[in-house]
């Protein structure tokens, strides 16, 4: 078998990038067939999913379950003005989430030694102290409520006069 590898001309690849494909992986480069492969996983993992879901768990919830499905299809094709505001506030906290490497009051590169302040900033060594950087949060608020959880109210039961 190796003398056979040998013996054939190189081949480009399958999809035109430019690199050399072999038999072994479909006439594809080693990128291709391993981007190939993972779409194939992902799909293959994607239908166990999604059969996971609709096998039912009796013969009786057979029909509810697949008109919540033709509910929610419809639901799709006519998005409401409610779901494209939490779409639009998803997308938003998504872009908050996404740690920026400077300090967001002197802008001076901080990579891994920022620090990140209950308000949400990143911030530099100077800029870490709420005092430095005008933070918003309510420490104080946050205190009495962690107060009000570890110390419950307790009322003894109230005694009967005589």
């Amino acid at each position: 078998m190796a003398e056979e590898h040998r013996c054939q001309a190189p081949q480009l690849c399958a999809n035109n990038c430019g690199f050399f494909g072999s038999p072994a992986t479909q006439n594809l480069c080693s990128k291709c067939h391993r981007d190939l492969q993972l779409k194939q996983h992902q799909s293959s993992s994607a239908k166990q999913a999604l059969n996971q879901t609709l096998v039912p768990s009796s013969s009786s919830s057979l029909p509810s379950m697949l008109s919540s499905f033709s509910v929610s299809l419809a639901m799709k094709e006519e998005p409401l003005a409610e779901t494209k505001e939490l779409v639009k506030m998803e997308e938003v906290q998504v872009q908050v989430e996404v740690r920026t490497n400077r300090c967001l009051t002197c802008k001076k590169r901080v990579g891994l030694t920022g620090f990140k302040c209950r308000c949400g900033m990143v911030l530099c060594g100077t800029h870490r102290y709420p005092e430095q950087h005008g933070c918003t949060f309510d420490f104080k608020g946050m205190g009495k409520e962690q107060i009000a959880k570890a110390n419950p109210v307790v009322k003894g039961v109230k005694l009967q006069k005589i």
